[in-house]
C-alpha cells in the first residue's frame, strides 16, 4: 500500500496548512526533517506528541538536510549529526531514513544547498562509506534523494546509475523526488520517456511532489531556468510525471507533498496546498486499487558494516572549498568560467568545460544566496 504523506516540521505556516488534513485523518504518513531543529533546545510537546502518534502507527519517515554526504573531509559536524540521529532514532520509530545527494557549500554546517559532485569511484567509495555510518546508526532502511541541480544533459543522465551504484551496496533505496526531474526537463530540455528509463525504478521507495520557481537566465535571455525552491503550488505537469511513473516503482511506499513555510504565509497558499494533497491523495487511492503485488523488497541489508576511519579525500576537500569560494565570490557567470578555467578543477572529473552557463549561473545564485 502507497500512503498519501506530508513533510511536516516546526513551522507555524506549514503546520497550520497541514491542520485541517489531520482533523480530517487525510495524512497517512509525516515526513520530519530530524536535523532542522538544531537552534531549537526544547521542542513542543504538541509537537513531539504529534511526531509520536506517527511513530506508533509506523509511519513516520526521517528526512536529513544537512549531513553533506559528499564532503571529501570528514568533519566534526558529521559526528554531531550521527550522535543526533542516534538520539532521535531511539526516541522515535522511524520507517526509514533519507539523505540529500551532493555536497554543502556555505559559511557552517547548517546554511547551504546541496552542490553536485563528479561522478567518480573516489566519490562513490565516500558516499558508500556514510550511507553505511547512517545505517549503523540508525538501524533501519537508508535512502538518497536525487538531486534538482546538474551543470550538464551528461550529468543528468548518469545521474540515476550513480544513485544506484550507491545505494545497491547496503541494499538502500531513492526518493524519485519529480519536482526534481521537472527542473531538469525543463533546463536540459529532455522528456520524461528518456530520463526516467536512466533510473532503477525499482529502488524507489518514496516520491517528492513539489512546487518551485522560476528565474531569468543572462546567458540565455530567450528562456527561464526551473529552479527547486519549494515555495510554490505543485504544478499540473508534475501531478501528470507521478500518475505516469507510479505504477514503474513496485516498491513505493510513501508519496510526500513538500513546500516550505515561506510559501504558505497565506490562507490562500495554504488552501492550495490542501488542494495539492487531496490531488496527491486522489492519485494515490486510484494506484491502490490498481496494485496487485505486495512489496518486493524492504531494503534492510540485514547486518551492520565493519567501518573503520571515515574515507576522505584531500583533493575532492580542497576542490570543493575553491569550487565553493568561485561560486560564493563571482561577480556573474563569465567571472566565474574565467575562475574555474584557472583553478585546479580545470580538466578534472568535475568536467567544468562541459557545464551550461545557465547553470553555473544557477550555482552562484545558490551558493551567494547562502554564503
Amino acid at each position: 500500500m502507497i500512503h498519501s504523506s506530508v513533510a511536516c516540521n516546526l513551522d507555524g505556516n506549514i503546520l497550520k496548512a497541514v491542520l485541517p488534513l489531520l482533523y480530517q485523518e487525510k495524512v497517512q504518513a509525516i515526513e520530519w526533517s530530524f536535523d532542522a531543529l538544531f537552534k531549537v533546545k526544547n521542542i513542543p510537546e504538541w509537537f513531539v506528541d504529534l511526531l509520536q502518534e506517527f511513530s506508533k502507527a509506523d509511519r513516520l519517515i526521517g528526512h536529513g538536510i544537512f549531513f553533506s554526504m559528499f564532503s571529501g573531509r570528514w568533519t566534526t559536524e558529521q559526528d554531531k549529526w550521527l550522535a543526533h540521529l542516534k538520539k532521535v532514532s531511539k526516541n522515535f520509530n522511524f520507517q526509514h531514513i533519507t539523505e540529500h545527494f551532493g555536497f554543502m557549500t556555505g559559511a557552517d554546517f547548517h546554511k547551504g544547498a546541496p552542490i553536485g559532485i563528479p561522478y567518480t569511484e573516489a566519490t562513490l567509495a565516500i558516499g558508500i562509506d556514510r550511507l553505511k555510518r547512517i545505517y549503523n546508526t540508525c538501524e533501519c532502511p537508508v535512502g538518497l534523494e536525487n538531486l534538482a541541480f546538474a551543470y550538464s544533459l551528461d550529468e543528468v543522465k548518469k545521474h540515476g546509475q550513480f544513485l544506484e551504484r550507491l545505494v545497491s551496496p547496503i541494499n538502500g533505496f531513492i526518493i524519485l523526488d519529480l519536482h526534481n526531474l521537472y527542473c531538469q526537463l525543463h533546463n536540459f530540455d529532455i522528456s520524461l520517456e528518456e530520463i526516467i528509463k536512466l533510473y532503477p525504478l525499482d529502488r524507489v521507495r518514496e516520491i517528492h511532489i513539489s512546487g518551485g520557481s522560476w528565474e531569468d537566465s543572462t546567458s540565455e535571455p530567450d528562456r527561464k531556468v526551473r529552479r527547486d525552491t519549494h515555495d510554490d503550488a505543485v504544478p499540473k505537469e508534475v501531478f501528470n510525471m507521478l500518475q505516469m511513473t507510479i505504477s514503474y516503482c513496485p516498491n513505493l511506499k510513501y508519496v510526500v507533498l513538500e513546500q516550505l513555510g515561506a510559501g504558505l504565509s497565506t490562507q490562500q497558499n495554504r488552501d492550495q496546498y490542501v488542494k495539492d494533497f487531496l490531488e496527491l491523495d486522489s492519485i494515490i487511492s486510484q494506484a491502490n486499487e490498481e496494485k496487485k503485488n505486495t512489496i518486493l523488497n524492504d531494503f534492510l541489508p540485514h547486518q551492520n558494516f565493519n567501518v573503520s576511519d571515515p574515507l576522505q579525500s584531500e583533493e575532492l576537500f580542497n576542490q570543493q572549498l575553491e569550487l565553493s569560494h568561485i561560486l560564493e565570490s563571482a561577480t556573474d557567470y563569465k567571472n566565474a568560467d574565467k575562475m574555474l578555467r584557472n583553478s585546479s578543477l580545470k580538466s578534472s572529473s568535475w568536467k567544468v568545460e562541459e557545464w551550461k552557463p545557465a547553470m553555473l549561473e544557477t550555482a552562484i545564485a545558490i551558493a551567494q544566496k547562502w554564503a
